[in-house]
C-alpha cells in the first residue's frame, strides 16, 4: 500500500547543507520531491545523523571509575573493557545496548557503525538489541563475529595476529574492512593503508603523508574527538589533525567512541568538535551525516534519497533567537528539542 506525507520547513539540503524553505514529499519511505515553498514554517529540518564509530557494548562499563591508559583500559584480549565485556551475561549486554541506541535515537541518529566485541554471538546480541527499533547499525565484527556481521573490525594491526588472513577471508566473503589507526602513535598506519580499508577510525597522530594518502585512495576517516581526550591520547587541538584531513579532501565522520567514557550522543561530539578544533559548524554538520553512506544509502536530504531525517521546533526554546540554524544546531541543540524522526529502515 502507498503511504507519503509532506513535512514543510527550513530544510538542510542535499551535502551542502543549503537551507531552504521546502515541502519535503516523502513516498514509500523516499524523498518524492523538494520543492520550494514560500510558505513553509520556522520548523528546522535536519539530516539523520550518523555515529560513525561506537562501541555500544561498553554500555554496562559506563563511567567505571578506573583510570589508565589506553593499553590497559580498552586494548585486547585483556583490557578492562574486555574483562567487563567477559564477565557480564548476555541479559545484560542486550539491555545496556538497546538503552543506549534508545538514546541515540532520541538525539536524531539513526544509525551506527559499531565495532562488536564476542564473536558471532556479541553480532547477534547487538541485533537483538536493535530488534524492533527504528535504527540501522553496521556492524563489524570480531573474533570471527565478522563471518556474519557487515564488516570486519580490527582494533589495530599491531593487536590481531594473522591479521593478512583475516583481512582477506573477509574481503572474500564481500565484507567491509575497518581499522583502529594512529590512535596512539602513527605507528600503525602504513600498514593499515595498505589493506585498502573502506574505513580508518581515529587517524590522531596521522602524519600529512599518511592523510594524503587517505584523500587519495577515497578512504573515510572517523573521528572520535572527546574519547581522544578521556583516553589521554591528545591534548591538543592539533590533534586529530581535522583542518589537515578536510583541506586534503578527506571524506571526515564522527563518531563517539567507547561508551564506557563517552555517551554517544552527536549533539554533544558536535560541540566539543566544534569549541576545541574551531571548525567550520557547516563541516562539523556533514560529518556527523556522513558516515551514513556505510549504510549504502546517504541520509543527506535530496530528491530520490531515503527519508532519514528529523524536525526541531525553534520556537519551543532559546533556539528562536538563533540568527544561524546549522551554527545553533551544532553549538547548542540538544536530544530534547526535536520533535519528530523520520526514520525509514526499509523503502520500496
Amino acid at each position: 500500500m502507498k503511504t507519503s506525507q509532506v513535512l514543510s520547513g527550513q530544510a538542510l539540503v542535499g551535502e551542502e547543507l543549503a537551507l531552504r524553505p521546502v515541502d519535503i514529499v516523502i513516498e514509500n519511505g523516499r524523498i518524492a520531491a523538494v520543492e520550494e515553498t514560500a510558505r513553509a514554517p520556522q520548523i528546522w529540518i535536519c539530516p539523520a545523523f550518523f555515529d560513525a564509530h561506537t562501541h555500544l557494548g561498553d554500555t554496562i562499563a559506563m563511567d567505571c571509575g578506573s583510570t589508565g591508559d589506553l593499553v590497559s583500559m580498552v586494548a585486547p584480549p585483556d583490557g578492562l573493557k574486555h574483562r567487563l565485556l567477559s564477565a557480564a551475561s548476555r541479559k545484560d549486554l542486550v539491555a545496556g545496548m538497546r538503552a543506549s541506541v534508545t538514546g541515540m535515537i532520541r538525539s536524531g541518529t539513526f544509525g551506527c557503525a559499531d565495532f562488536r566485541e564476542g564473536g558471532m554471538d556479541g553480532v547477534n546480541t547487538l541485533r537483538d538489541a536493535v530488534a524492533g527499533l527504528n535504527f540501522q547499525p553496521v556492524i563489524f565484527g570480531r573474533e570471527g563475529g565478522e563471518q556474519t556481521a557487515e564488516g570486519f573490525g580490527v582494533s589495530s594491526t599491531r593487536d590481531v595476529p594473522g591479521v593478512e588472513q583475516k583481512v582477506r577471508a573477509a574481503r572474500n566473503a564481500g565484507k567491509k574492512i575497518a581499522f583502529h589507526a594512529g590512535e596512539r602513535d602513527n605507528g600503525d598506519v602504513d600498514a593499515a593503508l595498505s589493506f585498502g580499508p573502506d574505513l580508518l577510525i581515529h587517524m590522531t597522530h596521522a602524519t600529512k603523508k599518511q592523510l594524503r594518502a587517505c584523500a587519495d585512495q577515497e578512504i573515510p576517516i572517523a573521528v572520535c574527538p572527546r574519547s581522544n581526550w578521556a583516553l589521554g591520547v591528545t591534548s591538543s587541538a592539533r590533534y586529530p589533525p581535522i583542518h589537515t584531513m578536510i583541506e586534503l579532501g578527506c571524506t571526515v565522520m564522527l563518531g563517539t567512541d567507547n561508551v564506557m567514557f563517552v555517551p554517544p550522543d552527536m549533539f554533544s561530539e558536535m560541540a566539543f568538535a566544534s569549541m576545541v578544533y574551531h571548525l567550520d559548524p557547516k563541516a562539523v554538520l556533514r560529518s556527523a551525516v556522513a558516515g551514513s553512506q556505510l549504510t549504502g544509502s546517504s541520509f543527506f536530504i535530496r530528491k530520490g534519497a531515503r527519508a532519514a531525517l528529523f524536525t526541531l521546533d525553534p520556537t519551543q526554546s532559546a533556539l528562536f533567537f538563533s540568527r544561524d540554524p546549522i551554527t545553533s544546531l551544532v553549538k547548542r541543540a540538544q536530544m530534547g528539542a526535536i520533535g519528530n524522526n523520520v526514520f525509514n529502515l526499509k523503502t520500496q
